[in-house]
């Protein structure tokens, strides 16, 4: 399957709310705790929603604008659409939701769709969707068009010269994806069962609008009919959808163009990306947000809980104990005063510090914020070749980049070609630096020659520097040394024959190499594929967004079990745990495995304070020590002041045994003091969301509003801050739960307005407020709040400003005639 382009494509939704849609269905819900299985009541429309939903939120998803669909609906009451609008007839269709990348509101509306009491033609549906798609790309001719249609078959429809519509669709290469409610669906391994009874009841034009839609898909190029059950089962199906990365250009060079030119190669070639990461969403952490005094005196009945967005807040501090030699002489006393701690800290501000870089045990101070550059020039320089049998697959990092020859220089493509065939018959690798863009820090890499058919490529893979390669050495696992430089052939660390040959056999029965399905000729092949096998971490977050932005409710309608796909790796093959079942059963018989494992002593020993836990009964947070009495003899914890080596045995000779000998070393010759144990962590204070330089915050605006107020002369900056905070609130998504938090703002603002002559700021705040909300995408349901309050909440007029000796432009009509209009 060839790869798409990502974005650049209009999805057109066709959705039927006929009366037929109204019917209701029982939908299984993944069972309870306890096993226990459980349903729910929706309608056809809501389940069928739930399709178009997950398709829209996977567009929010990826975030790209070139992602834009619209909703159009048949059998609405109204008629609202572009050809009925100038040729008449395309009765009850409707453009519910324009064209545009969608959004939270998107959402929000097909959740207010409802069953009408009409019946749609989706054929006059149709039509009206791909002359609203062609007339929005008229421009835009290379975007991919796809229409789905969403419907339960049981409308009536007109299917003459239904041929002229298949062929513009095919000349405008529109795809088709017809999703019916309760559809037969021969081609995908899923038939819906129906009682004899509700097919006899079923009327002739549903079967045959059923046949006809099958009809019309495959006389398209590209068309599909679906049923809606195992549509909403493809839909969660884990996908790695294979996209065209953009070509970047830059140079290749060998040798040294500067100084010897005439030996020196240099190479216009494209860069792009061959693998790409994936990660899970980041998620978000949340506080409940403080209740203000007038929320506490709302009724229970009304009273909700309210979050905020955690953020991150770094404070700095010095600690001068350092300096003044106090830290040590706490240390050998033993003091964990926290007082005496917090008395050496002092609070600095981030613009009295500099930025440094760690360089062995102390910082290199570095003012500018990061050392200076290198004097790099963009491009790929080869510096070397190697063979392959050198290469260390283990040190490869980062993603793959494809290296091709300028596709426009035909010259260009014959000069790498050349250098491809050269590093592929000598089975070499080259190593490379790569500088993005001029003056980057560069990055050392490794080019592979690949030989495909029809083009020579390269591949490049970014390698660590030597510094960034850490060698670790261990102990042999097969030979013991002892003191005495004897070798130690029996021993309990040293396996012996039979327990080799046991753990032999174990191991050949875990291949799984050639036990998954046969193919054609009935050879096995391997059961894992690493192209199957995905990051359940990934697409069961995806999942569990996705489920949560489309149901309203995630109590009675949970989270649905993973797709088979994303489990088809967990668990090991039941051949492959039967065929091992003897030699896993030898594997303890012959290792003596014990059925559970005791807690290391050395473990209890060398950490006496995680037994320590704070007494409820105490004000100060102290430590309350675990008797000793009644622990095991291993577990009692022993002070290093009575942790004495161990005599050596005279039979002793494995270096093994001077374990106890290096004991005494991790622990400090200072009096054993235990730590404290610390206090219940608190909640981070609630971050008030004031931006740089205003005085009025997101968080609790009211509040900040009458507390500037109350210290004196700064009513202008409030007024002007409050203003904005409005309607910066106002304009986000999911604004309608602080709609009447916004109205007592504004009532407020008003009233300080009239009474400190602040008029003018008010007028240009509600004109401009005004204006925002009206837009397309603005927050027209809260400016019709603002109009319910009527005159309270318009412009301050002459005659009001007058009475406070102010002064209004605006007379009491035009304050009137504003906010109704």
């Amino acid at each position: 399957m060839p790869a798409e382009r990502a974005g650049y494509t209009v999805t057109m939704f066709l959705i039927d709310v006929s009366p037929s849609m109204g019917a209701t269905r029982s939908v299984e819900l993944p069972p309870t705790p306890n096993g226990e299985q459980r349903t729910t009541e929706m309608t056809n429309l809501e389940w069928a929603l739930q399709f178009v939903k997950l398709k829209i939120q996977e567009m929010i998803f990826n975030g790209r604008k070139t992602d834009q669909c619209g909703v159009i609906l048949f059998g609405s009451e109204e008629t609202n659409n572009i050809i009925h609008e100038k040729n008449g007839g395309y009765q009850h269709v409707s453009e519910y939701i324009p064209i545009a990348h969608p959004n939270s509101t998107t959402l929000a509306k097909l959740d207010a769709l409802q069953p009408s009491e009409n019946s749609g033609d989706p054929i006059d549906a149709l039509i009206v969707g791909i002359e609203t798609q062609d007339i929005y790309l008229i421009k835009k001719r290379t975007w991919t068009r796809k229409i789905v249609i969403m419907t339960d078959g049981q409308s009536p429809m007109e299917i003459e010269d239904w041929e002229a519509t298949v062929k513009k669709m095919n000349k405008l290469a529109i795809s088709l994806t017809i999703i019916g409610v309760d559809f037969d669906d021969d081609e995908f391994p899923f038939h819906e069962e129906r009682s004899l009874t509700l097919r006899s009841n079923l009327l002739s034009f549903q079967v045959e609008n059923e046949a006809f839609y099958h009809k019309l898909a495959s006389a398209l190029d590209d068309g599909l009919v679906g049923t809606c059950v195992f549509a909403l089962q493809e839909i969660t199906r884990p996908d790695m959808k294979q996209t065209k990365s953009a070509l970047m250009g830059t140079v290749l060079r060998l040798g040294d163009v500067d100084v010897r030119p005439e030996e020196a190669i240099e190479i216009l070639v494209k860069a792009s990306k061959c693998t790409a990461l994936a990660r899970p969403k980041s998620w978000k952490k949340f506080g409940r947000r403080e209740k203000t005094d007038e929320q506490m005196q709302v009724d229970e009945e009304e009273e909700m809980t309210m979050f905020a967005q955690l953020k991150m807040r770094s404070e700095y501090y010095i600690d001068r104990s350092t300096q003044d030699g106090e830290e040590q002489e706490r240390m050998n006393t033993g003091s964990d005063d926290e007082e005496d701690k917090d008395k050496n800290l002092e609070k600095v501000e981030k613009e009295q510090l500099i930025r440094g870089f760690k360089y062995g045990s102390t910082y290199a101070p570095c003012p500018d914020g990061q050392f200076r550059r290198l004097n790099t020039r963009k491009g790929i320089d080869i510096c070397g070749f190697f063979h392959v049998k050198n290469f260390r697959r283990e040190l490869a990092m980062g993603e793959v980049q494809y290296i091709w020859a300028d596709p426009g220089a035909p010259q260009q493509q014959v000069a790498l070609s050349s250098i491809v065939q050269a590093m592929y018959e000598k089975g070499v690798l080259a190593i490379a630096r790569w500088v993005s863009k001029d003056g980057m820090d560069p990055k050392m890499g490794v080019l592979e020659a690949r030989v495909d058919t029809n083009i020579d490529f390269l591949l490049w893979v970014q390698m660590p520097f030597a510094d960034d390669v850490r060698k670790y050495t261990f102990a042999s696992l097969e030979n013991l040394i002892s003191k005495n430089s004897e070798s130690i052939t029996k021993h309990p660390y040293l396996p012996t024959e039979v327990q080799l040959e046991a753990m032999g056999r174990f191991i050949d029965c875990m291949d799984i190499m050639d036990s998954g399905e046969k193919d054609d000729e009935g050879d096995p092949i391997p059961w894992y594929d690493t192209r199957q096998s995905y990051n359940p971490a990934i697409h069961r977050t995806k999942q569990a967004l996705f489920h949560s932005a489309v149901v309203n409710d995630i109590t009675s309608n949970p989270l649905p079990p993973p797709h088979p796909e994303l489990l088809k790796y967990i668990n090991p093959p039941q051949w492959a745990l039967k065929a091992s079942k003897d030699a896993t059963a030898e594997c303890k018989a012959v290792f003596k495995h014990p059925r559970k494992l005791q807690k290391s002593a050395k473990m209890a020993t060398f950490a006496p304070w995680t037994k320590t836990k704070t007494c409820s009964s105490s004000t100060k947070s102290q430590p309350c020590r675990a008797k000793a009495k009644n622990l095991p003899a291993s577990q009692v914890p022993v002070s290093p002041k009575l942790a004495r080596p161990a005599k050596k045995s005279a039979a002793s000779d494995s270096e093994t045994e001077e374990e106890s000998d290096q004991e005494p070393l991790l622990l400090n010759k200072r009096p054993f003091n235990t730590l404290p144990t610390p206090e219940r962590s608190m909640s981070p204070d609630v971050d008030p969301g004031r931006a740089p330089g205003r005085i009025i915050g997101s968080t609790y605006p009211l509040r900040d509003f009458k507390t500037n107020l109350a210290q004196g002369d700064v009513v202008t900056k409030a007024v002007e801050d409050m203003g904005v905070i409005i309607k910066e609130v106002v304009l986000r998504p999911f604004a309608s739960r602080r709609h009447k938090e916004m109205i007592e703002c504004m009532i407020a603002m008003r009233d300080t307005s009239l009474k400190e002559d602040e008029i003018e700021a008010w007028n240009a705040f509600l004109r401009d407020l005004k204006e925002s909300c009206l837009k397309e995408a603005g927050n027209s349901e809260f400016w019709q709040e603002v109009q319910k309050l009527g005159r309270s909440l318009s412009l301050i007029s002459e005659p009001e400003a007058r009475k406070l000796g102010g002064r209004s432009e605006f007379s009491e009509s035009a304050s009137e005639a504003f906010v109704t209009q």
